[in-house]
Formats: structure tokens, sequence, C-alpha cells
């Protein structure tokens, strides 16, 4: 058949069907090539404004929002502005079809508006109804409990409860479609790079290291439960035993902990694996995929990610995700201010300061603000010291009485403090001097503006410690999983027994100061593994109830692997430029773990119970 004659038939089609579809057009497509056009639109009524003989209408759909004029004819009279009875009943008849979030379906020709909206992409042209009749009311709404508008009248909770009407704001669709494109970009990306996607069961066995399992029984094996999964850890690592030797897998998980901005019972993760390698090649395939997203996503080109290790990062930001968009080192002064009289100073195991930038002027109030920071509960110093380098030279500090003017110049030089600048120190106990300066550190960076967050600092941070010792329960943990291989060269410590030296062969990606990744290369060697197991308090007939799937499946050829998991809700609140994953999780649960939509969890029936052989034992 002649192609001339295909094309024909093609638009026969596509204008014989568009004769009967509800909609030819979305509210964010016509533009002023359309003008002269027939066209149908579909929507929500945003507003309207009733301007003597027309009436404006704003219909909204996921797309945008296309402007409706609807002009009643030949019913006022413009010279004595008297409404006719015609004109009033005509009005009263359209206006009862626009109420707030009802669905219209308009017909109507694109005219150019007489002037533009800037704001609308849409924002040239208009669509006019020939008359009323061409509005159609697919279904009336009731008045919505909140404004369905970007600055809305709506608290979060009631917000959380009406989800299906929240949804409809633009700012959060937008979260929700930038969400779908770091899906797509990351499946693009790893596509490329020769993994294979596998989905792993939701339905699995509990473990006791880590957070607290959700669990569901099971009502064919009385008595018997299954765990949610905090990650597929095994199964990846069993993917691996397999043969796959590149799987990935965007995936929920499940963790019974309590709540915050950056948490969810249920979350999502970029879950990946890789045979045959070793440490960098692990590094080098994912800093790609997060210069991927950034550059397809965002549309920014990032630099090589620096690389730090634990140590240095617990040095000098006193965190193991350190925000790398501005400076503010920590300097340890221990040595410098002791001897001299000040108890608090000559007591501690640490003295360790930061120096802000051109924050000398900050007033006393704002340094009482300061020191009650760090007096919180939750951060838990007994105090600050401050140092303000004045301009002219000369210092003032708030232990002037234990310290001279030289003396303070030696810790503003230690600090490479100049004229200006503010020192603010604190002392302690070692570990947690640093943890408190650490929240003084961020604190400091919000309130100078250092931490915008359109711009971002990537990097690794390497050689966690694998074990950290519980004084409580007198016992080491694995400082990420049981399955994390120790360095080779720290290997001989197994057998010395400083266990505390060993480093994780571990990684983590963070961006901004937030852990969005995290990894490590697998024990892939039976003997190995359990030593870890025997270290970490487990009986080798717990080891093997636990895990004896996977010591059996390491008898049978496992490949040396290792891999990562990103908290994919994270990286979209990081991309999107908000604090909390809840505002890119289409239905989340709020602060006490409830889906307040759906009033969820909720009890369930005695039959139900009776069926699962459990007996709900209510504490008060």
């Amino acid at each position: 058949m002649h192609p001339s004659i295909i094309e024909g038939i093609i638009e026969f089609e596509r204008r014989y069907y568009r004769k009967f579809m509800l909609r030819t057009h979305t509210c964010g497509e016509l533009r002023i090539e359309h003008i002269d056009k027939k066209v149908k639109l579909c929507g929500w009524v945003q507003t309207v404004r009733d301007i003597g003989p027309f009436v404006f209408v704003d219909l909204r759909d996921r797309y945008g929002i296309t402007q409706i004029r609807v002009a009643i004819k030949d019913s006022f009279d413009t010279n004595t502005e008297n409404y006719t009875e015609d004109f009033k009943s005509k009005k009263k008849e359209l206006l009862n079809k626009l109420g707030r979030e009802y669905v219209l379906q308009i017909e109507g020709i694109v005219e150019k508006r007489t002037e533009s909206n800037p704001n609308l992409d849409t924002g040239e042209i208009e669509i006019i109804p020939n008359s009323i009749d061409d509005i159609i009311v697919l279904n009336k709404s009731e008045v919505p409990p909140f404004k369905i508008e970007d600055n809305t009248d709506g608290g979060d909770e009631l917000r959380m409860k009406y989800r299906y009407l929240d949804l409809r704001r633009n700012v959060v669709r937008e979260n929700l479609m930038l969400r779908h494109k770091m899906a797509k970009a990351t499946r693009q990306y790893l596509d490329d790079q020769n993994f294979i996607e596998v989905e792993t069961p939701v339905l699995i066995k509990s473990t006791p290291e880590g957070a607290r399992d959700f669990v569901v029984p099971s009502r064919m094996n009385e008595g018997q439960f299954y765990a949610l999964p905090q990650s597929p850890q095994t199964f990846k690592q069993l993917l691996m035993v397999s043969g796959f030797d590149r799987y990935y897998q965007i995936v929920k998980c499940f963790r019974d902990e309590d709540l915050r901005a950056d948490r969810q019972p249920e979350f999502t993760q970029i879950d990946c694996e890789m045979s045959f390698i070793e440490q960098e090649d692990i590094l080098n395939t994912f800093e790609g995929l997060v210069h991927h997203l950034f550059k397809t996503v965002k549309g920014i080109e990032i630099t090589s990610l620096p690389r730090m290790t634990y140590a240095d990062a617990m040095k000098f930001y006193g965190s193991d995700k350190p925000d790398t968009r501005f400076e503010m080192k920590f300097v340890e002064l221990t040595d410098i201010v002791k001897n001299k009289g000040f108890q608090v100073f000559d007591s501690a195991e640490l003295v360790v300061g930061i120096c802000a930038k051109g924050a000398s002027e900050y007033t006393r109030k704002q340094l009482d603000e300061l020191t009650d920071f760090v007096k919180r509960p939750q951060i838990g110093a007994k105090g600050l010291v401050y140092v303000q380098c004045k301009t002219d030279g000369t210092f003032k500090s708030s232990v002037d009485k234990f310290y001279s003017q030289e003396d303070l110049k030696a810790w503003a030089t230690a600090m490479n403090a100049e004229a200006g600048d503010l020192l603010l120190v604190l002392s302690g106990d070692e570990h947690k001097t640093r943890k408190q300066l650490n929240e003084l550190r961020l604190e400091m960076g919000t309130r100078l503006g250092l931490r915008d967050k359109n711009t971002f600092s990537c990097l690794w941070v390497l050689d966690f410690p694998l074990l950290e010792f519980d004084e409580e329960q007198n016992r080491w943990f694995a400082m990420h999983h049981p399955f994390t291989s120790p360095k080779p060269e720290d290997l001989h410590y197994l057998e010395t027994g400083d266990l505390g030296k060993i480093r994780a062969n571990a990684y983590d990606m963070v961006i901004n100061g937030v852990e969005v990744g995290g990894g490590s290369i697998r024990i892939f060697d039976k003997t190995l593994q359990a030593k870890m197991f025997e270290i970490l308090g487990f009986t080798a007939e717990q080891a093997e109830a636990q895990f004896g799937f996977l010591m059996n499946a390491f008898k049978y050829g496992a490949p040396p692997h290792g891999g990562i998991a990103f908290g994919f809700d994270r990286l979209c609140s990081l991309f999107g430029g908000a604090d909390s994953i809840r505002d890119f999780i289409a239905f989340p649960k709020n602060n006490s773990g409830r889906d307040v939509m759906i009033d969820s969890p909720s009890e369930i029936s005695e039959e139900q119970l009776k069926e699962l052989s459990i007996l709900v034992n209510m504490k008060k």
C-alpha cells in the first residue's frame, strides 16, 4: 500500500477516535501553535473567577493548568451594567458546574490570550467553549478540607489523612515525578553496565542482627513466623553463588525502628551486588551511577568523588558522614590549653574547636544561644568556650580570666583564624566531645548559610572499624553486618585478639552530610565466615539455624563478591532539596508509624487471631 494512503488512514482514525475521546489534549499541552483548533480537555477546577460577562476557570490535571474563558453572550448590557434575567439564569447554571475540585470535560476553541501569563506553560492561550453545554460535569466534589495549592493551608497530619488530595498539589506531584526519573535513570545506567534485575522474597526468615524485624504469622505453619526483609543481603549473596555476577533491584525494605525525617518503617533501596571484583571496582562503578543521576536528573556535572578514611572523618568532623560543603574542620587544642588553671580544660581528655569565618561580631545573645544549643539533652555538652578575633587584632573570650592575649593568639594561630573570625571550643570525653562539636559545626554551617541545598558535595568514606564493642552487653557487634570482610592486611588481628584494630573492607557514599549508600566486600570463605560468627557470639548451632543455608552455599564455589545499597528515598530527597524522605513517598507513615489515611496498623478480628493461633496480650 502506498505510504500516502497509509498516512491518510492513520489521520482518519486519529480524527475519528478523538471525536469520541474524553480529551484530545492535556491541560499542560496547548501552545500558541494550537490556535483555532477545536479541543477537549478534562481535569479538576483549580479556581473560578467571576468577572462580569465572563467566567474564567483554571482547569488542572497532572500536566499543568489551562485557562478557560466562558462568555455568556447577549445577556449583559455593558452601557447600563444591568444584568438581564436571562443572563442571571445562565450565570447561575454555569457556576453550578464550577465548584472547586469538580471534574469537568470542556470542549472549545483555542484562542490567543489578550494578556499572556508568563507563570504558566499554557499562558499564551485560553479555551473558549461555544456555550455552557460544552462544559460537562463528570463528577462533583465536596469542599476539600484544605486548599489544593502549593502554599496550602493544610497541616501535615490533615494532608496525610487526605493524601490522595495532597497528591494533586504541584509540589507533591513534582516530587513523585523526580522519583520516577531517578528510578528510570538508575535502571538505564545499571542495564548499560550489564546488571540484571532480580526480585527477591518479601517473606523471609527473621535474623537477630540489625534493627527489629516486622514479623508475619504463618497460618499454614502454626506458631511460626516470617519476617519482612531489612534488606535482601543474603539473597543477593546467594545470587552471586548462582553465577549472576551483576545483580540489582529497586526494592522495598522494612525495619521496625523509631522514626525520624529520613526514616520510614518501609523504605526503598537500590540494592546491588557484583562478583569477581575488589573494592576499587565497586567504587568506580557506583561513582559512575551517581555521576549519571546528577547529569540525567539534575543536569549537573559533578567532579570525581574524594575519599576519606573513617579515622579522618571522625578526627576532623566528628561524624562518619561529614558535610563537606564547607570547611570548619576540627582543630585539637588539648596540648596548648592545659595547665593554665582552667579546670574544665585541665581535666578533659580532649579539647577541640572550630573556626567560624566572619562570625566574630556575634552578640552576647547569639553566643548564649549557641551555649544553650550544645547543652540540649540530645547533645549533652556542659558548656561552650568562645574566642572572638576582633578586627583590631585583640581577642575577647569567655575564659579571659585564665588565658592571656598571647595564649588566645596561640589558639587562633593553631586554628588558622583571622581577624573577624569566631572560635568555638568544647572539651570532655573524646568520643562524646567530637559528636557534640559535629552538631555545633552543622548548626554554625546552617546559621552562616553554608549548607545550600543546591550545592552538592559528595565523597566516599572508607576503612570503617569491622567491629564495635558494647560495654553493656560485653560483646562485639558487627559495625555493618556479619558478612562484611576484614581488610586482608588486618586479618592477623583475628589471631592476636586485637579486634578493635580490624578495619572493614567497607565503604559509604556521603552527599551533603547524608549517608546515601553503603556496602562492603563480602566474606566468601566459609572458614572465615564461621570465625566471624564465633566473634559475634553465635554458637555453631545458632549460626547453623540462622545462616546455615548461606554457609552451605559457600561449600559449592562462592566467588569473591561485594555490593552496595543506596537509600533511594534519601537520594530523592537530596535531589529534590527536601529535609524529609516522606515528601517523596506516595503514601508515607507518620512519626508514629501510622498511615492515618487508611488507619493502619489496626486490630484484626478474633476469628483471624484464632485462625493464626495468636493470643494478644495487651500490656497497659
